[in-house]
């Protein structure tokens, strides 16, 4: 591939083969086609893995699951159930001015101060917006070093094998502990006595612990903020860098503009790696014919490379082309929400947020970055983060 079509600024180091299905050497089956990885996303015959899904399955079982380590029937009811807190139509009605709202709040203090870090700016953004749709509206002060401590730029891996293991498992448990202080039961105390129309009082009406909702507000803290997050930075990155698409982007019409959002959604997925366990055989569809995947496999699906396949999104497919004709259906972001029924919910509220995040900001006069971004990664789901853009502006 010409490297000058690839415009891609997260550059991940693939070793393993460029078939679309392969067999790996530790048993995992690599999916990297788009068709194939979007029938096993869509598939009834799988369950979710990773994630941390291990340790999920070791609480008592009296605890309800997260919605995203749920399957079948449960987590299909949970996901009708709250369908309405994220359709196109309330994202519109509800969360659209919010989002104005806070997008201008945090960057008139950029305007103040001149300068800032990118990083700040969109994780504030992403909080507020994030906190406002799941309900955690009486949070004590701090909640962003809470969520960043909770989230690092680097995890260690809990467990009792060795003082490193050890100390990260005292950590987040440290770290629930004051998400759950500060943030999640004040919040429930508040829903308890006054319902509203959120995710947290719908959670208590079903009856859901506290501990239950800690654990559904993390989930989607993780999905809403952290995420969001990154996308956003890598965003305003590929706008900061490219003129014409800059350019595109500030004179464009509403729909100019999400064509370039979702572009660049499918060039630079936030999670890049998504993994199922098959519940039965699984006849997936390639090149070469048919493969099939026996049951209790486990199936890693590459969403970056899939997301590049040219027999879905066509020629030079890791260049920015807005409103390239593919054919992966209604979602021009090609994989980058999931797909089938662990599809991402809060996809309109991510593509929203950041469009009227990065309108705002390239609106601002003089805005320039000053220095580029280091980016590090996050393995388990082949996540990008984006840490030291500094942008500045002209004062007030």
């Amino acid at each position: 591939m010409d490297r000058a079509d690839d415009a891609r600024k997260i550059r991940r180091d693939h070793t393993g083969p460029v078939c679309p299905i392969d067999h790996g050497d530790d048993g995992t089956w690599q999916v990297r086609g788009y068709h194939a990885a979007r029938a096993v996303l869509r598939s009834t015959d799988t369950v979710q893995a990773g994630l941390g899904i291990e340790t999920v399955e070791k609480l008592p079982a009296r605890i309800r699951r997260p919605v995203l380590y749920r399957d079948g029937l449960e987590h299909r009811e949970h996901r009708r159930q709250t369908a309405r807190y994220f359709t196109s139509r309330r994202v519109d009605e509800h969360y659209r001015e919010l989002t104005e709202r806070i997008a201008r709040r945090h960057l008139n203090t950029l305007q103040n101060e001149g300068e800032a870090w990118l990083e700040d700016l969109t994780f504030g953004v992403s909080i507020d917006v994030a906190c406002g749709v799941i309900g955690l509206t009486r949070s004590r002060r701090g909640i962003q070093s809470r969520l960043e401590r909770f989230f690092p730029e680097k995890f260690g891996r809990p467990g009792l094998t060795s003082w490193h293991g050890i100390y990260w498992m005292f950590r987040q448990n440290s770290n629930w502990l004051r998400i759950y202080l500060a943030d999640v039961r004040p919040a429930v105390r508040a829903h308890r006595k006054r319902p509203a129309d959120n995710l947290i009082s719908h959670l208590i009406a079903e009856g859901c612990s506290q501990a239950e909702i800690l654990g559904e507000c993390l989930t989607y803290a993780a999905a809403g903020m952290v995420t969001t997050r990154e996308f956003i930075s890598v965003a305003a990155w590929h706008l900061f860098t490219d003129a014409a698409l800059r350019e595109r982007y500030t004179t464009g019409s509403e729909s100019e503009r999400l064509e370039v959002i979702h572009e660049l959604l499918r060039l630079e997925p936030a999670v890049a790696r998504l993994k199922r366990r098959t519940t039965g055989a699984l006849n997936l569809p390639s090149t070469d014919g048919p493969v099939t995947v026996p049951g209790d496999a486990l199936v890693e699906i590459f969403v970056d490379e899939a997301n590049t396949d040219p027999e879905a999104v066509g020629d030079t497919p890791t260049a920015v082309r807005p409103g390239r004709p593919t054919t992966t259906g209604r979602y021009a972001a090609a994989l980058s929400f999931g797909d089938g029924p662990h599809r991402c919910p809060g996809a309109d509220i991510a593509l929203m947020e950041a469009n009227v995040f990065l309108g705002h900001l390239f609106a601002l006069e003089g805005i320039r970055m000053l220095a580029p971004p280091r980016v590090t990664f996050q393995d388990e789901i082949g996540g990008y983060v984006i840490r030291g853009l500094r942008v500045a502006v002209d004062r007030r």
